[in-house]
């Protein structure tokens, strides 16, 4: 019988927030592939396992995933973990659970911190619906775009960002987003120096720029405001059929898109706007 996976969440700082499960689970299988052998060597000392630790990287990921599948398909129990918090959210271990799905290798979670949530649920920002984007292109201009693309979304952001990267960052989400877009920056989560920043945005890039940033960092988005058209919907089509410029299937799309209409609705109007004109002429 092939071995198990087993993905386990670690602390993203303060090492006791770790739980029972995981505890034993990290002491009774075979190996522990992990991020960063050094990293996870202190939280192996701190709870004294002492279960052999073998790298596994985004540089080494596909090279030791065959390694690892080999062995599990050997029958070895196998748990995999990153520097901090749950692997391959943003760490690697993609790769290696899409080739056990497939290769019929038992995939088991054991649960545990995700900064992307803990910073969420901290945030006083809307809970109900977000989107996780993961880190931000590192240059400017595919940061812009990215940011271009979001600049409607209706559901809280949450991004990983480095913190040398925060304030080019925070410069241009002002610049697509607007410089009264509310942000949390929530930095260092459950460690010493936790700081976590809620207001416009061009606040957070003068609170950040008094000094160096340091640690590991949250950046959280507030959803897109609903803003009230300037006219209603009758008024838009006159305008559009002045304008001249559309068809009437592009004018009824446009104002049906806009005032989150029916296109049946909008067409019949338009049809009235017609009578309407004949009759007075």
């Amino acid at each position: 019988m092939p071995g198990i996976l087993y993905l386990v969440a670690t602390p993203i700082g303060n090492l006791e927030d770790i739980t029972l499960r995981a505890l034993r689970i990290l002491k009774e299988v075979d190996l522990v592939a992990a991020e960063d052998t050094r990293h996870s060597r202190k939280l192996f000392n701190h709870y004294d396992i002492r279960t052999p630790l073998t790298s596994y990287h985004q540089h080494n990921e596909s090279e030791k995933g065959e390694q690892l599948l080999v062995q599990l398909h050997e029958g070895k129990q196998i748990a995999l973990v990153s520097d901090a918090g749950t692997p391959a959210i943003s760490d690697p271990g993609y790769l290696l659970v899409a080739r056990c799905r497939r290769e019929g290798i038992t995939v088991n979670s054991v649960p545990g911190p995700s900064a992307g949530v803990a910073a969420l649920a901290v945030s006083g920002l809307p809970v109900e619906r977000f989107a996780f984007e993961g880190f931000l292109p590192p240059r400017s201009k595919g940061r812009c775009e990215t940011l271009r693309t979001l600049a409607q979304e209706k559901r809280t952001l949450i991004f990983y960002e480095a913190p040398h990267r925060l304030l080019a960052t925070l410069s241009d989400l002002r610049q697509e987003l607007g410089d009264e877009r509310e942000v949390v920056v929530a930095r260092e989560l459950t460690k010493l120096h936790e700081e976590i920043f809620c207001g416009r945005a061009d606040a957070a890039a003068e609170h950040f720029s008094a000094g160096r940033v340091r640690g590991e960092i949250v950046l959280l988005v507030a959803p897109a405001r609903d803003e009230a058209p300037e006219e209603e919907p009758i008024e838009m089509l006159q305008r559009l059929r002045r304008e001249g410029e559309l068809s009437r299937k592009e004018m009824t799309r446009q104002v049906a898109k806009c005032f989150s209409l029916p296109g049946s609705d909008v067409y019949r109007l338009s049809l009235d706007l017609d009578a309407e004109e004949e009759g007075a002429g």
